[in-house]
């Protein structure tokens, strides 16, 4: 009872005299500009970001039931899903180890002994039947255990924001494709409209060659300016397929599945002509990318400590319960039972500086980790300065665009009208109807690229995504 009591009272000595290995960890700062650089005119207001559900600002219904499919069926949030519930179990794992482990066990020993041995004589060659439990606890001296688990509740809030993201990145990219499918509809329509608009004239052409009023070289340029037209359509075809492809394999469905839902041309979505972008420090609370960033640099933070902690003495407290007896019959005798407890001290000495090196790579992880969460933060602080001038600069484009398509129009109906009547060569009739062309195609892509620069701006803004019910419901889950 005396040598159990000095061993107890080590024990308690030991424990008193724990202390966490490694620094306790203190987030990082940044400083960021007061308000943003490119937030200037009626476009861009100051005020929080209205990022709920964002895509409904596009006044699309096809287009929510789209994000709606994409947030249930994209392989990219399935595949977060599943990270997370791996984080989860890796937690638990963790934890497992404050506590003791208890190992049932039986058994059957028969062992002899040489009879050239001291012991070989005396020892009958019997076999030993036995049953019982082994159980042990590492008593965490050091905080080693508390800083494992610490990294672990890490990484599982950094697969959280992992999932937060991806939500937001499937759904602007399900927009952003949406709105280029609609884009090439309406560009190949145009385009369509064009060739009949310039196979009218080779008709008018080929009627005043036939009558004698025009050389024949008028007719060939006609005839040029026709197919010329002609040959986008092909490559706007490509771009209307492949956009409708893309959008199935996003909502987790085989290419070609959505054809017939997105077949018939729809407007371009019209977003809101003014957004409100509030400051730079408040999108570093909402970028998703960023939180996770902070979450993996704690996580690498609290494994110097472990690493620390491994080349420090581990106290564990070790005991056995159980019977043992030479015949089966014989185990339920009180005479037969065996019990064993007591600690145990283990420390490397020497490993050729193996423990070490350990520590000083895991301080090294952090300080890429520690970059890596800068380098996010201005990343993020780009993106949504680049969509602010995007998207303000692209409304002023789409406005010289359409009224020159409008001055375009006109002119081919003047430039016809006074070739019929022989005040103008054909060559301005060519002109004006090559730039009715191109300048209604550019005008239907800058309607593409305001929208997409709307969603890009909401992206770099956080996305929204806290309304997205499988996600909450996702990270709800893991941290019960």
């Amino acid at each position: 009872m005396k040598h159990f009591t000095i061993g107890s009272g080590l024990l308690l000595a030991l424990a008193a005299a724990c202390a966490s290995v490694g620094e306790d960890y203190q987030a990082p700062e940044l400083a960021v500009p007061e308000r943003w650089h490119s937030a200037e005119g009626d476009e861009l207001r100051a005020g929080e970001p209205e990022l709920a559900e964002w895509w409904r600002k596009l006044n699309d219904p096809e287009l929510d039931a789209l994000i709606e499919r994409s947030a249930s069926g994209s392989h990219d949030l399935r595949e977060a899903f599943a990270r997370l519930r791996e984080a989860r179990a890796l937690r638990g794992d963790a934890a497992g180890e404050r506590y003791p482990t208890l190992d049932g066990k039986a058994g059957f020993l028969r062992r002899g002994e040489s009879d050239n041995t001291p012991l070989g004589s005396f020892v009958p060659d019997n076999g030993v039947y036995s049953a019982g439990f082994d159980a042990s606890w590492e008593i965490d001296l050091w905080g080693r255990v508390s800083r494992s688990i610490e990294a672990a509740n890490a990484d599982l809030d950094a697969s959280v924001e992992n999932v937060r993201d991806v939500s937001v990145a499937v759904a602007a990219e399900t927009a952003r494709n949406y709105v280029e499918l609609r884009a090439f509809q309406r560009r190949l329509a145009i385009a369509r409209d064009n060739v009949s608009l310039q196979e009218q004239t080779l008709e008018l052409v080929r009627g005043r060659y036939e009558a004698g009023l025009v050389g024949e070289r008028d007719v060939a340029q006609a005839r040029t300016n026709v197919e010329s037209t002609r040959s986008r359509v092909p490559a706007l075809e490509v771009g209307v397929a492949a956009a409708e492809h893309r959008l199935a394999v996003l909502v987790g469905l085989p290419p070609g599945a959505l054809a017939s839902e997105l077949s018939a041309e729809r407007p371009v979505p019209v977003p809101p002509l003014s957004v409100a972008v509030g400051v730079p420090a408040e999108l570093l609370r909402r970028r998703a990318d960023v939180r996770r960033a902070e979450r993996e640099l704690a996580a690498a933070h609290a494994r110097v400590g472990v690493a620390e902690g491994d080349r420090l003495p581990r106290l564990t407290l070790a005991g056995e319960l159980g019977i043992a007896a030479e015949d089966v019959s014989d185990l339920g005798e009180s005479d037969s039972g065996v019990f064993g407890i007591g600690p145990s001290l283990r420390w490397r000495l020497f490993d050729g500086g193996r423990l070490a090196n350990r520590v000083v790579a895991q301080e090294a992880r952090t300080e890429q980790a520690l970059v890596r969460w800068e380098r996010t933060v201005l990343v993020a602080l780009e993106e949504a300065e680049n969509s602010m001038v995007a998207f303000v600069r692209e409304q002023t484009r789409r406005g010289s665009l359409r009224e020159a398509a409008l001055q375009a129009r006109r002119a081919v109906d003047l430039s016809r009208a006074q070739y019929a009547e022989g005040l103008s060569d054909f060559q301005a009739v060519i002109d004006t109807e090559r730039a009715v062309a191109e300048l209604e195609d550019q005008l239907a892509t800058s309607d593409a690229a305001i929208a997409t620069h709307f969603v890009a701006l909401y992206k770099a803004l956080g996305g929204g995504w806290e309304q997205q019910p499988i996600v909450a419901a996702a990270v709800e889950a893991a941290r019960d």
